[in-house]
């Protein structure tokens, strides 16, 4: 058989590849691959692309013609895994410029694979049909037509894992294949002057492949799509507020998430891994936000989080109630002044209302007055009421000073009556008194409940002095009660030390005290007794002169 130079050069890039098979693996075992993974996670398609050489043993019969290997040919395949080691795999080979022949062949069948750290061993048998040509004899003037036949192969190769690209390519170190292939031409014929010359092939050969594998997925689906959800703050009061955060892990980063909220408290938007929460329509309780994300329709592809916040009740608000000044003046004013808080800051509105008095005032301050309002204490109540209805209260007290007593009645000097006039009748009450005593009697009319003091007086020299002031002072008296109609009880009677003829008047309001000082009080029913017992002996005595 002989043999072209296509066909030396074939078998030395056959021996190259075998010599850098050599020492990828010895690399391999001296220094391995400290970034390969740790868990072997074997991709589920493999799709190969390289150089193939095909070398030929067989001859076709019965023309004794041999056929030559093929240094020109290219080879692709498919693999899919249905698990770590085993699969089903599809070859397609061409090697149509041969010397004398040409191949085309279609594969399938299983293969097994066995992954390691760097490297893949594999192995697989196939069945399909070649296209097969030739030979061609050595005048070249005979051949035969391309005719297709049943063809079997078995073999395996090792591929080295790329450190590029994620370990998505690998480099075929080499694929060593056995192939048989069956081709019937039809009747042989003597070699005629030229054309085809029939017959049969029963052709075998050793197919040596290399070229780079690329991977597409893996056998161990990738973690799960996880999702953490939190609620900040966790805790709220009505309107406040709340923003709930997603944490996803193992997302892929090729492919775009989506996110749905939704809560049973409140209304929630977003529509990122971050919604919020609006709690102005939610009533006091525990509440569960819900959150999904998606990047795809697959399991692991999806989740689901909650997180759970709490909307409080409104807590009431509180006052504080001063009044500034604590003590006041009948009829005085005292600001009063309240202070109060909201724990949520809600708006409050002030009130006040009094046990006394008058208060008014709508703000933090108002103002009492006190005008009508009896000597004591005044409470006052300080009220506020927030926006939600929640009222609080307290109070503060003004003392309302007593007022000062009246200024004690005095008594008062009226006229004084005047008996220098009369020498004959030195105790008669004449007209110029009378008129003195008209303006007395009317002053007792204007006081009803006054009282009246009339202190007779005598001359030192007057005989009887005692005597005669005190009917000076009856005299008075009797004027009055009996002329103008005075209470007699009213009148009380004296007499005093002052040298004079006169009669003095001094009116008592109620509840003033006369100063009796230097006076004596008479005795008008011991008088009367007296004056009686004279008046008989007097006219005893005239009548026995007579």
């Amino acid at each position: 058989m002989e043999h072209s130079p296509k066909h030396y050069l074939g078998r030395f890039v056959l021996a190259a590849c075998a010599v850098s098979f050599g020492v990828a693996s010895l690399g391999a075992q001296t220094a391995p691959n400290a970034a390969a993974p740790s868990e072997i996670n074997p991709s589920r398609v493999d799709v190969f692309l390289g150089y193939s050489y095909f070398g030929a043993h067989g001859q076709n019969k019965p023309s004794g013609i041999n056929y030559s290997s093929i240094d020109k040919g290219a080879i692709g395949s498919g693999a899919y895994y249905f698990n770590k080691y085993f699969g089903g795999e599809a070859i397609f080979a061409a090697h149509p410029d041969g010397n004398n022949d040409g191949l085309y062949t279609m594969s399938l069948g299983p293969i097994f694979r066995a992954p390691m750290d760097n490297f893949t061993l594999f192995a697989h048998g196939l069945v399909g049909a070649a296209k097969l040509t030739g030979p061609d004899s050595d005048s070249g003037g005979y051949h035969n037509p391309w005719t297709w036949g049943p063809a079997l192969t078995a073999g395996g190769g090792m591929d080295y894992d790329l450190p590029f690209f994620n370990h998505r390519f690998s480099y075929r170190l080499f694929e060593a294949d056995y192939r048989y292939i069956h081709a019937n031409f039809g009747p042989a014929t003597a070699p005629p002057t030229g054309g085809p010359i029939g017959g049969r092939a029963n052709l075998s050969g050793a197919e040596l492949s290399t070229g780079i594998v690329a991977h597409f997925g893996h056998i161990i689906p990738p973690p799960p799509v996880t999702y953490a959800c939190s609620a900040s703050p966790a805790e709220g009061y009505p309107g406040d507020p709340i923003t709930v955060t997603g944490t996803a892990q193992n997302l892929n980063p090729k492919k775009n998430a989506t996110y749905n909220w939704s809560t049973d408290g409140g209304t929630i938007s977003g529509t990122s891994n971050v919604a919020n929460v609006d709690t102005k329509n939610a009533q006091p309780g525990t509440y569960t936000a819900k959150g999904h994300i998606s990047e795809g329709n697959k399991p692991g592809e999806m989740a689901d989080c909650s997180a759970q916040y709490t909307i409080k009740q409104y807590e009431p608000p509180t006052v504080s109630c001063s009044a500034n000044p604590s003590t006041v003046e009948p009829g005085g004013t005292s600001t009063i002044t309240a202070s109060g808080t909201s724990p949520q800051n809600r708006p409050l509105t002030y009130s006040y209302s009094a046990s006394a008095g008058t208060v008014s005032g709508n703000t933090s301050t108002a103002t009492l007055n006190t005008a009508g309002a009896a000597p004591g204490t005044i409470t006052v109540t300080c009220n506020v009421v927030d926006d939600k209805g929640q009222t609080s209260s307290s109070t503060t007290s003004v003392a309302v000073n007593a007022p000062p007593p009246p200024p004690a009645p005095k008594t008062s000097a009226l006229c004084t009556v005047n008996f220098e006039r009369d020498k004959r009748r030195p105790t008669r009450v004449d007209n110029e008194g009378k008129a003195c005593l008209d303006d007395v009697a009317l002053k007792m009319q204007q006081s009803s409940d006054a009282k009246l003091a009339l202190v007779g007086n005598a001359e030192t020299k007057e005989r009887h002095r005692d005597e005669v002031a005190t009917e000076r002072a009856i005299n008075t008296k009797d004027y009055l009660v009996k002329d103008k109609g005075i209470d007699a009880s009213r009148i009380s009677l004296y007499t005093g030390s002052d040298d004079s003829k006169t009669v003095s008047t001094t009116l008592i309001p109620a509840g003033a005290t006369l100063d009796n000082t230097g006076i004596t009080a008479v005795d008008e029913a011991a008088y009367a007794t007296a004056h009686e017992k004279h008046h008989v002996r007097h006219h005893a005595a005239k009548k026995a002169a007579n």
